[in-house]
């Protein structure tokens, strides 16, 4: 029984064992992992592949302009200036631009105007992930960053009122105080943001497309563009007691409809009394006629 037990011992103590030992530990601990992160390392790879397929579309699509590694391009060429850089503004501002359709441009000019999409929802989110690979930049926000629908009731009416002086304060002397739009220099313009979606207000917030500013979180925090949003689509909601709100263009169109239409209506009545006042029928009195 000793014996037995001493050769048993021998074989554990030596190499083959502790190879084997070794090996059984080395499986062990890959199945637990397989088991317990397999989503974790399904990401990788597909975010991996994502960036590939993006970096694809943008050779293709994106590169003439803005550089093989979006690094930009800023000779002038026959009077048209190329691309800006896009290190560094991540994917929150590809989300914007090509998902409004603004990108790619369809002409060189001041102002990139919102058309169709060229590309899918897939393209989107691939070429996104490229840019946002190039270095840290604002990611693509969540609806729970730019929605007030998990507040109270309460909350949401503040929410409102705080994006309202926000929007008055900020906004309203490139996009009106309804958020109308309007014309801006060199042959730019303030879009209108009616009926834009809340995701692209909240890029363009963040990122600052074209002539706008850019508002990062450090200027505008997320809750309160989240509330300016807010403000945009109570104004939406909300009917034009008024009557004809003659475009929500503010002063302008109503300077121009006091002017044209009441001034102008004025001036016509004036002259309509003036050709219609009776006139007098007295004839004039001859020589030698007595008074």
């Amino acid at each position: 029984m000793n014996r037995s037990a001493g050769r048993i011992s021998r074989h554990r103590r030596g190499p083959v064992a502790g190879l084997a030992v070794l090996l059984l530990g080395l499986l062990l601990t890959g199945g637990i992992y397989t088991v317990l992160a397999p989503a974790q390392a399904q990401k990788a790879q597909s975010d991996t592949e994502l960036v590939e397929e993006g970096r694809k579309l943008f050779l293709v699509g994106c590169a003439s302009c803005h550089g093989q590694n979006g690094e930009g391009i800023s000779t002038i060429r026959e009077g048209n200036e190329k691309g800006p850089s896009l290190v560094g503004v991540g994917a929150a501002a590809v989300d914007f631009q090509v998902e409004t359709g603004r990108m790619p441009l369809a002409q060189p000019g001041s102002q990139a105007p919102r058309k169709a999409p060229t590309y899918s929802d897939e393209e989107v989110a691939s070429m996104a992930a490229y840019v946002a690979s190039l270095a840290p930049g604002p990611a693509v926000p969540s609806e729970q960053d730019y929605s007030i629908d998990g507040l109270s009731e309460d909350e949401r009416e503040e929410a409102i009122v705080r994006g309202g002086q926000i929007f008055l304060t900020n906004c309203t002397a490139c996009h009106n105080f309804n958020g109308s739009g309007g014309a801006m220099p060199r042959g730019g313009y303030a879009p209108s943001l009616k009926g834009v979606e809340s995701k692209h207000i909240y890029e363009a917030l963040l990122t600052g497309p074209q002539a706008m500013p850019n508002f990062s979180n450090g200027n505008l925090s997320p809750d309160e563009k989240r509330d300016v949003i807010a403000y945009l689509r109570s104004i939406e909601d909300t009917p034009n007691y008024g009557g004809f709100g003659m475009g929500g263009l503010g002063p302008v169109s109503e300077g121009l409809f006091a002017w044209v239409l009441g001034i102008g209506g004025l001036v016509g009545f004036a002259v309509w009394i003036a050709a219609h006042t009776t006139r007098t029928t007295k004839q004039p009195i001859e020589e030698g006629a007595e008074a």
